[in-house]
């Protein structure tokens, strides 16, 4: 009988939450070969004041991410992996419905503008971009986007620093965009081919 080899037990991991002889710098490396696809995650805050009238109405939070997949087809889920304490993982533990538009190779300014470390605030960031409401999210969808997808959360995983975001499909749209998918290699932004 052929047994399978056992599986890598949690206790091999020291506290410092890295296996033996693997650095930050040695990982982020490894991981950069990885080519992946790039997405901007919107959401729509809440007024902070919703009984004066006066209070803005809220406002449009993106950000721009890679690690992004989709998870099941029955029923349809994707997962978006967010830095824990940024402004989009404390907005999606409060907001359930959030949008994903999935950037063409001809958005990579998009995809910058909303990575920058230190950025102005989200309400100019959108100001110039072409989007429409989603119809059940109420969260900005891009014009120009190869697909959007309205979201719905179903679970939060906390893992390491980063929170796993699991989203309910509620719309899917495959958009007449034309062009290829921009992607994320080695740090930097590309097309394919």
């Amino acid at each position: 009988m052929k047994t399978s080899p056992a599986a890598p037990s949690a206790t091999a991991v020291p506290a410092a939450g890295h296996a033996e002889g693997v650095s930050n710098d040695e990982f982020r490396a490894a991981m950069s070969r990885l080519a992946a696809g790039v997405v901007l995650v919107t959401s729509t805050e809440a007024s902070l004041d919703p009984d004066d009238p006066g209070a803005p109405d809220g406002e449009d939070v993106g950000m721009t991410a890679t690690a992004f997949l989709s998870v099941s087809l029955d029923p349809p889920l994707v997962l978006v992996s967010l830095r824990d304490g940024s402004r989009m993982d404390d907005l999606l533990d409060e907001q359930p419905l959030w949008g994903v538009s999935v950037l063409s190779e001809s958005q990579r300014h998009i995809a910058g503008r909303f990575a920058m470390k230190g950025r102005i605030s989200d309400r100019l960031l959108f100001e110039d971009i072409p989007y429409v409401r989603g119809e059940v999210s109420g969260a900005p969808l891009v014009g120009g986007a190869l697909a959007t997808l309205e979201c719905r959360t179903e679970q939060r995983i906390p893992a390491g620093d980063h929170t796993l975001v699991i989203g309910r499909v509620l719309t899917a749209r495959v958009t007449s965009a034309e062009g290829g998918p921009l992607t994320y290699f080695r740090g930097r932004y590309r097309q394919l081919g």
